[in-house]
């Protein structure tokens, strides 16, 4: 299944068993990555070949502390990682914040928490950019003076 179907699928758009006749060429098996898709549903990786970058992200949402290594895996290959936990028992979301820390540690990376058992870890080569807003100028874009 090419990545527009897989993508539409996963939005709900169509079904996954739709007839393949609908598919362009352009959009083939054979036009996709081969690691841009991970064949666990808790694991999806998000890609933007745009411009040659190549930039990818990763979501996990680990069932246990089993999956912990999907984690690992992600994050090694420098791939920044949304971790969700708040599917897991407290004691085992405990032990993968545990491992994150010492994996972003390790692989000189950071883990920031981004909302309640939402963690992102970031590789060392990636910059994270703050949605703050902009302190207010008199001459700003809203200015209603």
């Amino acid at each position: 299944m090419g990545s527009v179907r897989k993508a539409s699928a996963w939005l709900g758009l169509v079904d996954d068993n739709d007839d393949e006749r609908y598919y362009d060429d352009d959009y083939s098996e054979g036009s996709e990555s081969g690691d841009a898709w991970v064949t666990d549903p808790r694991v999806k990786v998000a890609s933007d070949t745009a411009e040659g970058r190549g930039r990818r992200i990763g979501t996990v949402t680990p069932d246990s502390f089993r999956d912990a290594r999907a984690i690992g895996e992600l994050f090694r290959d420098g791939v920044p990682v949304i971790v969700n936990l708040t599917a897991m028992e407290p004691t085992d979301a405990k032990r993968v914040v545990d491992f994150a820390a010492g994996l972003t540690f390790g692989l000189r990376g950071t883990i920031e928490r981004v909302a309640t058992r939402v963690f992102l870890l970031t590789p060392a080569n990636t910059e994270i950019v703050s949605g703050d807003p902009a302190p207010h100028r008199a001459d700003g874009f809203y200015n209603q003076s």
